[in-house]
């Protein structure tokens, strides 16, 4: 069965009629340009086929009430009087969410539903920016305000900065948000403007979950952020994203070497960034596999947010002779690494990395060929309309 049928039977035998919206928002896997986001940079990701789904009807207060499937629970809050976050429990990225689009000047209508997802937590794949899109869905669909990706992922993205306390780069919601269908897309994180990139023909993109999870990172992640910051201001420049690389290493000197090794992965990471487009605008295998290759040294030596299960994972993946380049993908610590290889060696890539992974490390990972698809959309219900979901996102 699938999660859209698992959610509105679930709605409907809680509920006692079928919903009337179901949506979607996708997780998400980089490609390439990791923790470039937060220094304005450039990042490449795609919207994979694992999402989060909910099935709602609108109510006639400002109740919110939501059943999870997956942490099987149920909560409620009402929109004027919004609970303030205690351990980042799943219903606080909801509340999150609504306390953001109501800053925003959003009229929000009270909505009941059942949420249930197949992205997995903590994996690096962002099932929080997941949850947060699907969200904001379930509220366009109650509420009838006009939808804006780009709108919808910085509203996303403030409630995981200052409601839930995570400094996160808009990379994952604004993928959710307008990502497209077999299509990656270059994001300019300073702009929002979007690029679509195909994958070069004959390959596929293979996610490679450790088994291991990251843990409690947050203090590693906001510690990395405020090193690239002072990196900026020791340049005078907004961030890293402003000094090219010619630039930075004629005066890298003036850096103490923690600080040298963080903006070195950052400015180096935006220009292995906006290369990996034109291999894919080209075709070119070859080249994005060896980007992405750079760049997972890059984050383990230079940026250091690698783990032993992740280089293991791709040390496993780049020794296959079908694989073109893997690398660790999200914040790091554990979670998942991605990786390109040939169409047509996919199904005994994943087999055999799975077991030399396994047999290396004693963790049981978990292998799977992904695709690219639509960002967060509604896909049933009544007044169904086609908007920015359906349509591919403009070349630049």
């Amino acid at each position: 069965m699938s999660l859209a049928d698992t959610v509105k039977d679930h709605f409907t035998a809680e509920f006692g009629e079928p919903p009337a919206f179901i949506v979607r928002a996708p997780g998400r896997v980089n490609l390439i340009g990791e923790h470039t986001d937060y220094n304005d940079g450039f990042v490449m990701p795609l919207a994979i086929d694992r999402a989060t789904w909910i099935a709602l009807r609108p109510r006639a207060d400002n109740k919110v009430d939501v059943i999870s499937i997956d942490m099987d629970d149920r909560r409620e809050f009402a929109l004027d009087d919004l609970p303030q976050p205690a351990d980042a429990d799943w219903i606080d990225y909801v509340i999150g969410v609504a306390w953001s689009l109501l800053e925003r000047g959003y009229e929000l209508r009270g909505w009941e539903g059942v949420v249930g997802g197949d992205v997995p937590i903590g994996s690096g794949l962002s099932s929080s920016a997941a949850l947060e899109l699907a969200t904001a869905r379930a509220f366009y669909c109650a509420s009838g305000f006009d939808w804006d990706a780009a709108a919808m992922a910085l509203a996303c993205q403030a409630a995981e900065n200052n409601w839930l306390g995570v400094n996160c780069g808009i990379m994952d919601q604004m993928i959710s948000a307008a990502g497209v269908a077999d299509r990656a897309l270059l994001i300019d994180c300073r702009s929002l403007e979007c690029a679509t990139a195909p994958l070069p023909v004959g390959t596929a993109v293979v996610i490679l979950d450790t088994g291991t999870r990251r843990g409690l990172v947050d203090s590693e992640y906001n510690q990395r952020r405020a090193q690239c910051e002072a990196a900026a201001r020791h340049f005078g420049i907004a961030a890293l994203r402003d000094i090219d690389l010619p630039t930075f290493l004629k005066r890298e000197h003036e850096l103490g070497p923690l600080i040298r090794k963080r903006a070195s992965h950052v400015i180096s990471e935006n220009g292995r960034t906006l290369r990996a487009r034109e291999a894919m605008n080209a075709g070119d295998a070859a080249l994005l596999g060896q980007l992405m290759i750079e760049s997972h040294v890059s984050l383990r030596d230079d940026f250091e947010v690698s783990s032993p299960a992740l280089d293991a994972i791709v040390d496993c993946a780049n020794a296959e002779a079908g694989c073109y380049g893997a690398r660790m993908t999200g914040a790091g610590f554990g979670g998942c690494a991605v990786a390109l290889v040939r169409a047509n060696a996919a199904d005994a890539f994943v087999e055999r990395v799975s077991a030399q992974y396994q047999a290396a490390t004693g963790n049981k990972p978990a292998l799977y060929v992904t695709r690219a698809s639509r960002g967060a959309e509604t896909v049933a219900g009544t007044g169904l309309s086609t908007d920015f979901a359906t349509e591919d996102t403009e070349e630049t």
